[in-house]
């Protein structure tokens, strides 16, 4: 019986419940996955990477990679960008690859107005490794030997699929936000052919910041940036909400975070520490589980790098988020 509750617990969230998108604490440190719009938002060419555990007591229960490139191209008046993510659910049992293309057209409204129109396109592979899943018919139930069971492989036990996304950037002086939609098509994802309940719900993103400075005068004068923001997220039934600053200070840099899930249920708090220079960005943050899972799961570990490449250049026909 602990076996077949055990599969149901592994297979019906791949089947028949609607799935949610992986997500990164260090929203900021993966633009273009947040919102399209971000593409080509840089002075420079950028390389970003990112590696993500969750619940890491469990061994590798939900664990993400990401690596992107993106640029702004004079010729084009906007960005193009390509994106590599991986994750990894249930210790491999379930694993998802996207590959994806973006493109953004900059529109420059006034002197101190901009507009960014980012589009992505690309392609999926998921799949349910069988193998990996023990039902009760395995196991001897006098011995506890395991042998091969005779269930049969599910017809999309391995799939791909097209998956397309949009998204729309505005900045004002030190003032920015946005708003993204992904899944457009909203692709089907069941392992099991007609049964119309693997559909991927569109993911929305709304999101707003700013960059500030405040100085201490005197003796010990120092130059703070301050950055507050705020993200709200729905797939589905699933929403949360997170609020957030950052401060910066010379090179060395600080944020925490606030996460409510659905219901108004605290669900945890994020901090964050990073070395930022001219080329390169450096950033690691851990989640505290402030909800009752806290107990089984342990949070979960973040690592962020990102470097610039290229000449720097300020094409005031384009839109630059101000970077912390």
């Amino acid at each position: 019986m602990k076996k077949a509750l055990l599969f149901l617990s592994l297979v019906l969230p791949f089947c028949a419940i609607y799935a949610q998108d992986a997500e990164y604490s260090q929203f900021y440190a993966n633009p273009i996955y947040l919102n399209p719009g971000f593409t080509g938002t840089t002075e420079q060419g950028r390389v970003a990477v990112n590696y993500r555990n969750q619940w890491p007591q469990q061994g590798s229960t939900y664990v993400n990679y990401s690596v992107s490139f993106d640029s702004y191209l004079d010729k084009l008046k906007g960005g193009i960008g390509a994106q590599i993510h991986n994750s990894r659910e249930l210790n491999g049992i379930v694993e998802k690859t996207d590959l994806s293309l973006f493109y953004s057209h900059h529109v420059k409204v006034t002197p101190r107005f901009f507009v960014d129109l980012g589009l992505q396109a690309g392609m999926t592979y998921k799949k349910l490794d069988y193998q990996k899943l023990v039902f009760p018919d395995m196991i001897n139930q006098l011995t506890g030997d395991r042998y091969f069971g005779s269930e049969e492989i599910p017809e999309n036990a391995d799939l791909v699929y097209p998956d397309f996304g949009v998204g729309v950037m505005g900045q004002y002086d030190s003032f920015y936000g946005g708003i993204s939609i992904h899944h457009l098509n909203q692709p089907e994802e069941s392992v099991f052919i007609g049964d119309n309940r693997g559909k991927l719900p569109m993911k929305f993103t709304a999101h707003f910041g700013a960059k500030s400075y405040r100085w201490h005068r005197g003796l010990l004068s120092r130059r703070f940036t301050l950055s507050p923001n705020v993200i709200y997220q729905r797939q589905g039934n699933f929403s949360q909400l997170n609020l957030g600053l950052y401060l910066l200070e010379k090179s060395i840099a600080g944020g925490v975070w606030y996460r409510q899930t659905s219901g108004l249920q605290p669900e945890s708090f994020i901090f964050m520490v990073g070395v930022m220079r001219p080329k390169f960005k450096f950033g690691y943050s851990y989640d505290m589980g402030l909800s009752k899972l806290t107990n089984y799961s342990s949070s979960a570990h973040e690592i962020s790098l990102i470097f610039y490449t290229g000449e720097k250049r300020r094409n005031r026909d384009a839109l630059l988020i101000p970077s912390l």
